[in-house]
């Protein structure tokens, strides 16, 4: 074994131990700006029968799903995408997105620490089937969670009526990301190397 192979074992073996490294956190910052600039572009573009893509949740669980971050590290991505969606032209809703990105980023990689074990280790299945169930998921949960603040505890609505009310919003949203993540899945991984 040669000095370099040694050198280049330690590196990896100091990345696995702290969790995302250099090149993981500038995927993640290039993805949530992404994001922010196709909800900001091309969002209402993409709009059908009321719902639409929702790219900040898009490109966080597929920062996700790419960098495999640890939970809380999920947590802390979520919750930056959050504060960004405070930017008045990105939310109509101060305050309500972080409970909501938060929720959404934890559910994204609890799902993928779970599944990812479980599931097959076929190219189709880690490439396609997984990052979109998983991002199906994780948008319902965050849509739920924005929905039952805004019409529970701020408009004091039933939950029952909430999750009837926004059910077509929710799930159509989330396939609409889940769709987005099973074609952008395969392309990042083969264009910037990641196994």
């Amino acid at each position: 074994m040669t000095a370099q192979t040694i050198a280049q074992k330690r590196v990896v073996a100091i990345d696995e131990q702290e969790g995302l490294g250099v090149r993981d956190l500038i995927l993640v910052a290039v993805l949530l700006a992404a994001g922010a600039v196709l909800k900001l572009t091309v969002s209402s573009f993409l709009t059908f029968a009321g719902m639409k893509p929702n790219f900040m949740i898009a490109m966080y669980c597929l920062a996700i799903i790419l960098t495999r971050p640890k939970v809380y590290q999920a947590a802390v991505i979520g919750l930056i995408t959050g504060l960004i969606s405070q930017i008045p032209m990105l939310n109509a809703t101060p305050l309500v997105n972080i409970a909501s990105e938060l929720v959404g980023a934890v559910v994204c990689g609890l799902l993928l620490v779970s599944l990812t074990k479980v599931a097959p280790k076929t190219t189709s299945m880690q490439n396609v089937v997984l990052p979109a169930a998983i991002t199906f998921i994780s948008t319902a949960f965050s849509g739920y969670t924005f929905a039952l603040v805004v019409g529970s505890v701020m408009n004091g609505l039933p939950v029952p009526v909430v999750f009837a009310t926004y059910a077509v919003m929710v799930l159509g949203t989330a396939t609409m990301n889940a769709i987005l993540a099973a074609i952008l899945t395969p392309i990042l991984r083969k264009t910037l190397k990641i196994s």
